[in-house]
């Protein structure tokens, strides 16, 4: 089994956003950071980077923000934008100011658009972040989907099929699976992120979306007391449920 990594005490609380290193050093010489019951007062002591240290580590007598390598769910409100090239509150206004300066940076894995809610996940993990949205790991995306005319009874056939083209492209969606739930709503499943996939591609079936909602990203599924805007980091069973998915034929 590998070794937890080791970081400089002043060094970690200062990529976590705690201040510069020479505020950080001036809050560990004047005893405010506890690790395991004692106060740790030489900002080069190395301290091992694990996953409980936030439960045994305080700083000015509040618990330490989560250690590198953590990922979050957090249940995005509608008109909260993903991107600055938006108009509109950031995503990352939702989370502590502190997580803000952060390094490595939190960022979202995937996006979702201005008038999209749901489960969105964020992380400062590249690696995990990439195994994500990688297409090779065929991790689905359901949406909760709320159309403005009723459905005709042709889309599950025509979304299944693979043959769907959207305006503008040359490559025909990856077959998507989708649940009726009322004459005006259904799920929708899908194995590729394209740009407002879900829009376009009712649109293209002669519909349009009123309300777009993502409810589970693989075998996660958005809590029902997750309220919008809020947010709660994962533990290992919950990632691992990321993954937890049958592959497609």
């Amino acid at each position: 089994m590998s070794k937890a990594p080791t970081a400089r005490l002043d060094k970690l609380l200062a990529n976590l956003g705690y201040g510069s290193r020479r505020e950080v050093q001036t809050l560990i010489e004047g005893g405010r950071v506890i690790l395991d019951g004692e106060a740790e007062t030489d900002p080069a002591q190395r301290v091992y980077v694990t996953a409980d240290l936030a439960t045994r580590m305080t700083v000015s007598g509040v618990a330490l923000d989560p250690a590198p390598g953590f990922i979050l769910m957090l249940n995005k409100p509608l008109g909260v934008t993903c991107s600055q090239k938006d108009i509109g509150p950031l995503i990352y206004s939702l989370l502590p100011e502190r997580w803000r300066r952060r390094d490595p940076a939190i960022s979202t894995v995937g996006r979702l658009d201005k008038e999209t809610s749901g489960l969105i996940l964020m992380t400062d993990d590249g690696a995990l972040l990439h195994r994500i949205i990688a297409p090779k790991s065929h991790v689905p995306k359901r949406y909760r989907v709320s159309l403005a005319r009723p459905l005709d009874g042709s889309e599950a056939a025509a979304l299944a099929a693979g043959t769907l083209m959207l305006e503008g492209e040359e490559k025909p969606l990856l077959p998507v699976a989708m649940e009726t739930l009322s004459p005006t709503e259904c799920f929708v499943t899908l194995n590729e992120g394209r740009y407002h996939q879900v829009r376009r591609m009712f649109a293209a079936l002669g519909n349009h979306v009123d309300a777009l909602h993502r409810d589970r990203v693989g075998g996660l599924a958005l809590p029902g007391d997750l309220e919008p805007g809020a947010f709660r980091i994962l533990g290992p069973t919950e990632i691992d449920a990321i993954f937890a998915t049958p592959r497609p034929a």
